[in-house]
């Protein structure tokens, strides 16, 4: 029986969104590579497809659709080999904040253009000298009258040359617990005294636009704040559960298709006279990587489920964030090892999912940090 029950309407979905990516991502992805940067256009085709922030309500200008449309779309994105286009952080991770905690007027400002892809998104949380522990950031918010000066820096920040509008972490240095310190602020491109970097040369994902922010005495409005005061913390922790969510929905399919990659190669590629694939060593390689990815595929499926009916599993999906990452990483590893020499040359899609696949294990909250949200609610 199959976990997850997809609908008519959910496979006509799938269908039309793997033409949409043969036709206007696939060809492109070499270029945007090279480029380091997706080019907006392609996010505003996504808008105009609806492929963006799907589940928006549709008095905000969206379709209101349930989260499997979301987990279709990851899938088929985590197959092109192409990860610049950040569709599911926009859509899934940042989009969801502005939703639950804007106010009225917030939510009928922004939402219809990050639906149309108009406006790009980024969650700025990361600091040059603060990863995990939240409550640690330096980043400052001011109150002043009406308006709220915002002093710091922001790292590693996905989507942080194309995006419009910035969901950012910051605290008021009057307040003593760091907890309540911290606050959720709307930031929009142009603000004075909100600068972008240049992009972050990195390892992988050639083609995501990863930036740092910087804020000098940066003036908004109070009423960009994200819900009351002292509550941005809370707010993060909420979100996080589907955040570790998306990044375990995208890992099984990016495994899958390093697999597949892989056993077209074995098949094709002779050594000794006979095809990789014929060997006994392959053969096992193959079996055991299927075996892992189906385990977590199953597991992931049940989490999915889970967390449409409202479920607290902020510790099943740590531990499916941990593992199925690591697991992405250990198949990636060893399909390049079963391309041999030509598996680390670039005109082999492996060569890039390889690099593309190790970062996975550290954003989002790394896999230590997972091991110990997991070991806490273990009583250890």
């Amino acid at each position: 029986m199959d976990i997850i029950n997809y609908t008519d309407e959910h496979r006509m979905f799938r269908d039309s969104v793997k033409k949409f990516l043969e036709k206007e991502i696939i060809p492109h992805v070499e270029e945007w590579e090279e480029a380091g940067i997706v080019p907006r256009s392609a996010w505003k085709k996504m808008g105009e497809q609806g492929f963006l922030c799907m589940g928006v309500p549709e008095k905000y200008g969206g379709l209101g659709l349930d989260f499997l449309y979301s987990v279709i779309l990851m899938e088929e994105m985590a197959r092109t080999n192409c990860n610049g286009l950040a569709a599911s952080l926009h859509s899934d991770i940042v989009v969801p904040y502005i939703e639950a905690f804007a106010s009225e007027e917030l939510k009928h400002k922004y939402l219809p253009g990050c639906v149309s892809g108009d406006i790009i998104t980024a969650v700025a949380m990361t600091e040059p000298n603060t990863g995990s522990d939240l409550a640690a950031i330096k980043t400052t918010a001011v109150e002043d009258g009406d308006d709220v000066i915002i002093n710091g820096q922001k790292t590693f920040i996905s989507n942080g040359i194309n995006c419009g509008l910035v969901v950012l972490a910051a605290k008021d240095p009057a307040t003593d617990n760091p907890h309540k310190a911290v606050d959720l602020y709307l930031v929009e491109e142009g603000t004075p005294g909100f600068e972008k970097g240049k992009k972050i040369k990195k390892a992988g994902w050639h083609s995501q636009d990863t930036a740092e922010l910087y804020f000098s005495d940066c003036r908004i409005p109070k009423a960009n704040r994200l819900g009351d005061k002292g509550t941005g913390f809370v707010k993060l922790m909420t979100k996080l559960q589907q955040e570790r969510l998306v990044c375990a929905v995208g890992a099984v399919p990016m495994a899958e298709y390093m697999l597949e990659v892989t056993i077209k190669y074995c098949q094709e590629r002779t050594v000794f006279g006979k095809a990789v694939s014929k060997y006994q060593h392959s053969q096992f390689e193959i079996a055991e990587m299927a075996t892992e990815i189906k385990l977590g595929r199953t597991f992931v499926e049940k989490l999915i489920m889970d967390h449409m009916e409202g479920k607290n599993i902020v510790i099943e999906v740590s531990m499916a964030k941990y593992w199925t990452t690591d697991m992405a990483c250990r198949v990636a590893d060893r399909c390049l090892q079963l391309h041999g020499g030509y598996g680390y040359c670039d005109e082999y899609p492996i060569s890039r999912a390889w690099r593309d696949s190790r970062v996975m294990r550290i954003f989002a909250g790394s896999n230590e940090i997972m091991k110990v949200i997991i070991a806490r609610f273990m009583g250890l």
